[in-house]
């Protein structure tokens, strides 16, 4: 008997009034799909999950964002990779339409993870056409579509929006991405592409509630943000998209990915912020004129 299918994502509307902000978590998915046929154990093949993201934002709703967050793992299908960040040595055959990998690609971390680190491959064969064809018109295309319906559905609502794309970081971040840096991982990385996809007012907002509440703030070092903040973000057009990154061991166990003493305190403290957002959202459409 064939496994059920994943519901690729789950969806959250917001609760009362809603408001254009949106919240999307494309790597904390925690279901593995029974075609993945995987070489590399569970144990390290969830080391690429963002664990728990979702929960720690769950208030998100209740404060009339959207939220959205994949049910599929990232290293299965990377929803923040183009479909041309693919890289042909990890196929069968050729793909019959242009690639453009990227550098993440050459770590084995593109649209299809190959790797794991250096030394830990995924697979121990390569991938059929088909199989990927599936992973994408099953998983990948139908997380973007979700999230797209819900950008467009707030900007015609409201004639903007503002984005928030949720991930979690290894400690040993800079290591994994080859990166020399004498500054340690900050608690928080908040990645707007040098300033290209978000309002200033926002990011600013979030960097000052996280340091009140005692954390450590970093804006693009290391993670700048990639594809959907990258597709979402135009702020000419009132679309402001924001990346945040959460350092795992304030909420997590790297090893077990259980969640640690430091959970409830941090989801507390990320409604917190996220109930200012919501506040400077209203201010925000309230100020927009008619």
């Amino acid at each position: 008997m064939r496994a059920a299918p994943i519901t690729p994502f789950f969806h959250h509307a917001p609760a009362g009034e809603a408001l254009p902000l949106v919240c999307d978590s494309p790597h904390s998915g925690v279901q593995y799909p029974a075609d993945f046929g995987a070489a590399a154990d569970l144990a390290r093949l969830r080391q690429g999950e963002d664990t728990h993201v979702e929960a720690l934002w769950d208030a998100a709703p209740r404060l009339g964002a959207t939220l959205i967050a994949a049910n599929f793992p990232r290293v299965y299908i990377d929803p923040n990779r183009t479909l041309q960040d693919l890289d042909p040595d990890l196929l069968a055959e050729p793909w019959p339409e242009p690639l453009a990998p990227g550098e993440k690609t050459r770590l084995g971390k593109g649209l299809i993870w190959s790797r794991l680190d250096p030394h830990t491959p995924i697979y121990d064969r390569r991938l059929g056409l088909a199989e990927v064809r599936h992973r994408i018109d099953a998983y990948y295309r139908p997380y973007h579509a979700a999230l797209a319906e819900a950008v467009r559905q707030a900007c015609a609502r409201f004639g903007g929006v503002w984005h928030l794309n949720l991930h979690s970081m290894p400690n040993d971040a800079y290591e994994r991405l080859g990166i020399a840096s004498t500054r340690p991982l900050a608690d928080f990385v908040l990645g707007d592409r040098d300033g290209t996809t978000c309002e200033p007012g926002l990011v600013a907002l979030i960097e000052a509630q996280l340091l009140a509440r005692g954390y450590t703030v970093a804006r693009n070092d290391p993670y700048k943000g990639v594809q959907l903040i990258a597709q979402i973000g135009q702020p000419a057009l009132n679309r402001h998209s924001l990346q945040i990154e959460i350092r795992r061991p304030l909420y997590m166990d790297e090893r077990t990915r259980e969640r640690n003493a430091g959970f409830e305190r941090l989801r507390r403290d990320l409604g917190e912020v996220l109930a200012s957002v919501a506040a400077y959202v209203r201010d925000r459409v309230a100020g927009a004129p008619a």
